[in-house]
């Protein structure tokens, strides 16, 4: 957000506020059907799948599925168990043999690609056993904890169950062994997915702090806007099989049309009766669980996927991405500069600037805020719905708690770039996404979301404002 551009006569006569028309009861209206349309169709099309019983496909079940490595789709009368192994350098193992064994004799084999992924269809839901045959692992490379080559997987239908293998150079590592050697190669493999991790989070820490600028807000239900562009692209790309660029757009629509209603039910009304931040805020927890469980109750509790076929991989200056990452990546550089551009060259980006500099003389220079603030949340939801996604495509999944889990990262960005700033918040959403992915160098699994607490916290104590926010008096 820089400095505030002055609002001029120009300023004066675009935001003058005016009554809202037919056609935007209209816009409004049909933005609304369309979106209770959306888990309508998905709910209908969920029941089906809901009722499917075991005894449906039991005889089946007794079949044995031949050796393959083709991807595995998932649908109401099968299951997917699959998974990519990686050698010690993180280069795809090829050739390695997985056998799955589970009810009424049921068993199968599956070898690596040249990808090293490896997938096996499952007629019934049931346990399988997931066995790796170590001689047919690539020369010179072991399977870490060689006792646990043998594991028990639960499977059930239209859902997909994933086993990760380690291999390692030094015969007879550990997990944990081969998890703690640093090297130059995993530096920079983590490094890069810092940089997806920060563009990706980029796109909806942008909108919370432009909300917050705008308002004083801080929205705990933007993560939910976040799970919605994911579920709503699993709905339209792959329940009604929509071209994937086409649901996107889609996508993209029906949540800044969500934001747009938003503000116009709830936030502009609440403003209106002078409610405070604290009861607002307090307002947006509810919202945010609200959510949750209304996509638990559409979606489930599983972790769904947009596109079912396993991601093609791709080897670049020594770093393997998915396609759907690069892409991603690409699309997240290009929407970030057209907003940055939007916000610092047009007349209605400097408008925006201007409320979130100082709303009382943004207002007192003839700038329409409310108008504004409806913009802000048309465009950050927007924003979010697209994070949702591309996050969807790159992690392989989403479920109805993606956007809670992220939520503590885009604060953490928006409060280590500053607070209300755009800018900042592309910073900091960058600086979060790299820290967060070394991290995983030396601490397992999860753990590396921890970080975003301590970065916030260290904030919080020595930089309140942030990188480029500004230091204010109190009292």
């Amino acid at each position: 957000m820089g400095s505030t551009t002055p609002a001029g006569p120009a300023l004066l006569r675009r935001f003058r506020p005016g009554a809202p028309g037919r056609r935007r009861l209209v816009l409004v209206v049909v933005l609304v059907a369309a979106f209770l349309a959306t888990f309508l169709i998905d709910w209908a099309v969920t029941i089906p799948a809901q009722g499917a019983t075991p005894a449906a496909t039991a005889s089946a079940s007794a079949s044995s599925a031949p050796s393959s490595n083709q991807p595995c789709t998932v649908s109401t009368s099968n299951g997917c168990i699959q998974g990519t192994i990686l050698d010690s350098k993180r280069e795809p193992a090829v050739g390695v043999d997985v056998d799955v064994a589970g009810p009424a004799g049921f068993a199968a084999t599956s070898t690596t690609s040249a990808q090293g992924r490896w997938a096996v269809s499952v007629p019934a839901a049931g346990q399988y056993s997931v066995t790796v045959d170590q001689d047919t692992l690539p020369k010179g490379q072991f399977l870490t904890n060689a006792a646990d080559a043998k594991r028990t997987v639960q499977a059930n239908l239209n859902a997909n169950a994933g086993q990760i293998f380690q291999l390692s150079d030094q015969e007879g590592a550990t997990t944990s062994e081969a998890g703690t050697s640093v090297t130059a190669a995993r530096a920079w493999q983590q490094f890069v997915s810092g940089i997806r991790l920060g563009l990706l989070i980029a796109l909806a820490s942008i909108g919370l702090s432009l909300i917050y600028g705008t308002t004083g807000l801080s929205s705990f239900s933007h993560g939910e806007q976040v799970t919605l562009g994911g579920l709503l692209a699993y709905t339209f790309a792959n329940q009604l099989h929509m071209n994937i660029w086409v649901a996107g757009v889609i996508v993209v629509i029906i949540c800044a049309a969500s934001g747009y209603l938003q503000d116009m039910v709830i936030w502009s009304p609440l403003r209106r009766r002078r409610i405070s931040l604290t009861q607002l805020m307090i307002v947006t927890i509810g919202l945010s669980i609200a959510a949750q469980y209304a996509f638990q109750y559409f979606f489930g509790a599983s972790t769904v996927r947009i596109q079912q076929s396993n991601p093609q991989t791709v080897t670049f200056a020594g770093v393997t991405l998915t396609v759907q990452s690069y892409v991603a990546m690409a699309i997240a550089l290009v929407v970030l500069i057209l907003t940055g551009l939007f916000l610092a060259k047009t007349r209605f980006g400097r408008a925006t600037r201007a409320v979130s500099d100082n709303p009382a003389l943004a207002s007192a220079s003839g700038i329409d805020v409310d108008r504004v603030i409806r913009f802000v949340w048309t465009l950050a939801a927007g924003l979010a719905g697209l994070s949702g996604v591309m996050l969807g495509l790159v992690l392989n999944g989403v479920n109805w708690q993606t956007g809670l889990q992220l939520l503590l990262l885009m604060f953490a960005a928006v409060t280590l770039g500053g607070l209300g700033t755009a800018y900042g918040a592309l910073a900091g959403s960058m600086i979060i996404g790299v820290v967060v992915e070394l991290t995983n160098l030396v601490l397992p699994g999860d753990f590396k979301y921890a970080t975003a607490l301590v970065i916030l916290i260290l904030i919080l104590l020595f930089r309140p404002q942030g990188i480029f926010g500004r230091a204010e008096r109190i009292g």
